[in-house]
């Protein structure tokens, strides 16, 4: 079994690590974009072009499900993608959790990127999962940038200007980008109000996770014996995992459990 994970960046981290612990015995194809990160500022033609290349450098290893683990991506690539790959090759788009936040009962915040916050998708899926809810779509731009990067300072600055635009009353988040999973417990201290309860997050490694294998008729085995390797695709080169990657628990749990083709 070969499952392949995409991105413009190492947000994918979440989703692969989540694959690797349901499924120790598969392969992964990671392939991101550092030649044309970020993508959040860019225009959906732009994205759509990046996204295609570097699922394409994905696809050309043979995966038998690719998992597109960027939001950003999902939001306005993901017809262009379906369209060049589907039926050969099953696309798994990463969706805001907007439905599981929602049902909570909110009030919920929304921390995305640029491209994202206020897209005709992400208000779509609003107002059909949350018409009911108190939601606050919030803008956080340059952090999945300084996640990237594992730049403190700049993650620092980046969350601390999204907590200060989030309604203090807010009981829900909803992780809109895959890069911000890297850094939930910063921003859960960032936003969490003394005296209130607990802030539930929501983010979408595991979902994405479950479903691949799904797609492919494949069930969770945990216990399976390890030997899945790791492939390692910057901008269609093959590479190692960046040091950038083994800042986070994540990647170093990764490269820990995988050997590197």
């Amino acid at each position: 079994m070969k499952i392949a994970l995409m991105d413009s960046g190492i947000g994918l981290l979440p989703a692969a690590a989540a694959v690797r612990r349901l499924r120790p015995d598969a392969d992964l194809v990671l392939s991101w974009d550092p030649d044309g990160m970020p993508w959040g500022p860019r225009t959906p033609e732009d994205i759509t072009e990046r996204a295609v290349a570097v699922a394409g450098a994905a696809a050309a290893h043979e995966p038998d499900v690719l998992i597109v683990a960027c939001n950003t991506a999902s939001v306005h690539s993901l017809p262009a993608m379906r369209a060049r790959f589907e039926p050969d090759l099953p696309i798994i788009g990463t969706v805001p959790a907007i439905k599981p936040a929602a049902a909570g009962g909110g009030p919920v915040a929304i921390w995305a990127t640029p491209a994202t916050t206020g897209s005709a998708y992400q208000r779509g899926l609003i107002e059909r999962f949350a018409q009911d809810v108190a939601v606050t779509e919030v803008a956080c731009p340059g952090l999945a940038d300084a996640v990237h990067h594992a730049d403190e300072a700049a993650i620092d600055a980046a969350i601390a200007s999204a907590a200060a635009r989030t309604p203090d009353d807010v009981t829900t988040l909803v992780l809109g980008c895959t890069n911000y999973e890297l850094v939930a417990e910063r921003i859960r201290a960032a936003v969490q109000q003394p005296g209130r309860p607990p802030l539930i997050l929501h983010g979408t490694a595991g979902a994405v996770a479950a479903q691949a294998l799904r797609r492919i008729g494949a069930e969770p085995a945990p216990a399976a014996g390890g030997g899945g390797t790791l492939t390692v695709l910057l901008s269609g080169r093959e590479a190692t995992l960046p040091d950038t990657a083994l800042s986070y628990a994540e990647g170093r749990f990764l490269q820990a459990v995988s050997p590197v083709r």
